[in-house]
């Protein structure tokens, strides 16, 4: 019984602990080189965090189908400190995955990532929830 009463503070202590998480919410994109934006759902994945696209819109503001609808935008990304964050983000505009970094400031998010050399602005996001 003092096992199953250890897990069960465990697991509230974990729960706490990613709530408290300020990245994990959703946030609005910046539009991308379409004009393109979308709402990123951020979540624990594991040890990590990721978002993943859960509505998509035009450059009009209005909501669009979306092959890229489900898929993580964010993956592998971990608090560095700071503010900061690493991981991966996947452009649909481009189609290819970078490394990414993600600063935080309050409700505000830049976003950055490289590669193969090659490096591009995601912009800034706001966070809606």
């Amino acid at each position: 019984m003092k096992k199953l009463a250890w897990a069960a503070c465990a697991l509230v202590a974990l729960a706490g602990a990613a709530a408290a998480e300020p990245l994990v919410g959703t946030w609005r994109t910046a539009p991308d080189d379409n004009g393109n934006s979308g709402l990123v759902q951020v979540a624990p994945c594991g040890a990590q965090l990721c978002g993943q696209l859960v509505k998509a819109f035009g450059p009009g503001g209005a909501e669009i189908a979306s092959p890229n609808l489900g898929r993580n935008i964010i993956s592998e990304t971990v608090a560095k400190g700071g503010g900061e964050y690493r991981g991966k983000v996947f452009a649909p505009d481009s189609g290819k995955t970078y490394n990414s970094k993600l600063m935080l400031s309050g409700s505000s998010l830049s976003v950055s990532g490289c590669v193969l050399g090659f490096c591009r602005e995601g912009g800034v996001w706001q966070k809606v929830q």
